[in-house]
């Protein structure tokens, strides 16, 4: 039986070692308080604007309406760089920044990075016409990931190594594991209770 080479497979990993400072491909995801509140097809017309408007600092591509996917992806914008979306995966609204282009630096310097351009737009969905007043994100609330299984997968190992990396960057807040082996490397983030 032919058997190719995948994430739980070491042979897939050899000459890849997990170190905080080769991941690349970080995920931010800044989860919605109310999602009932909004319309999410509002922001098909938003993120065409955005790209009329270059408001983000990566290049912008398209829109992509996921919406008809249940607890799927939600409305994309699609950049060369990174995606944005109002992401619903898991049942959970949220803003996901999606890093898809290598970053030089440190894994810190790639994490500010990522959460600083899902915070930004945070702040700019909230102010656009269709979801001001009733669009909030909790910025205490959060999801990091890492897009990529082989390099990262959601095991011990990944988790030890990146901990405390994450703890470093998100002082203070409650750190938690999350997902099977075979989903992407998840740590939610929050309030310590």
């Amino acid at each position: 039986m032919l058997q190719l080479p995948g994430a739980y497979d070491s042979r897939a990993r050899e000459g890849k070692r997990l170190t905080p400072d080769s991941v690349q491909h970080i995920n931010i995801k800044i989860f919605v308080k109310d999602p009932s509140a909004i319309r999410l097809s509002d922001a098909i017309g938003v993120f065409h604007e955005w790209i009329r408007q270059s408001v983000c600092p990566e290049m912008l591509i398209d829109v992509a309406d996921y919406e008809h996917v249940h607890d799927g992806p939600g409305i994309l914008l699609i950049a060369h760089e990174a995606n944005y979306s109002l992401d619903n995966r898991e049942g959970r609204l949220g803003l996901l920044y999606n890093r898809k282009t290598a970053l030089d630096g440190t894994f810190q310097g790639r994490l500010a990075q990522a959460h600083k351009a899902a915070l930004a737009a945070c702040d700019r969905l909230e102010q656009e016409a269709p979801f001001k007043g009733k669009l909030a994100f909790d910025r205490k609330s959060i999801e990091f990931s890492v897009n990529d299984r082989l390099l990262a997968p959601n095991t011990d190992e990944t988790w030890q190594a990146l901990r405390p990396e994450l703890e470093k960057h998100f002082a203070g807040a409650k750190l938690e594991r999350s997902g099977e082996p075979r989903d992407l490397f998840r740590v939610l983030i929050g309030n310590q209770d």
